[in-house]
């Protein structure tokens, strides 16, 4: 089916289902479906609070480099990432998460899209500028390129087996 450029979304809509209908039944049905404009709420806005999303509030520098320390020291495999491991929000983070999940471990991880003074405070934490960062029982082991070059040699998974 050819469609000038010219033509708006709905008329292309409309030749696209006038093209499939046998009926002029059908078509009308397209047509008012293709011209009505309903709107669309994802979010009530009236809904409780016990069903928003609970996030710890980290206000400055110190309160983050405290949660961070405490992160690290109280989860065996900790990963600071963009993104949560069911949907990495860039492809760095998403080869790190690829790669624990082939080692086979649970880990712990913090969105730093959601925590903009964690996002920052992780950096001078371990001194290291780039996200993802990870952490096996306390020690800062990498970002993405380092992680990934541990997890081909094996070494990846000699260091986790003693965070298991």
């Amino acid at each position: 089916l050819l469609v000038p450029l010219e033509l708006t979304f709905q008329e292309v809509v409309y030749i696209m289902l006038s093209s499939l209908a046998r009926n002029a039944r059908f078509v009308r049905t397209a047509q008012t479906v293709v011209n009505q404009r309903l709107p669309v709420a994802f979010f009530s806005a009236d809904s409780h609070d016990d069903f928003a999303p609970k996030r710890k509030a980290v206000e400055g520098e110190d309160a983050a480099l405290k949660l961070i320390k405490e992160h690290v020291e109280s989860n065996p495999v900790m990963l600071y990432m963009k993104g949560n491991p069911s949907m990495p929000m860039c492809g760095f983070s998403a080869r790190v998460v690829q790669a624990l999940k082939e080692e086979g471990v649970d880990f712990s991880s913090v969105n730093v899209l959601d925590y903009p003074d964690i996002r920052e405070g992780v950096k001078k934490y371990a001194d290291w500028p780039t996200i993802p960062q990870l952490y096996v029982n306390g020690e800062f082991i990498g970002g993405c390129d380092i992680v990934m070059q541990m997890h081909e040699s094996g070494e990846l998974a000699e260091l986790l087996k003693e965070a298991k």
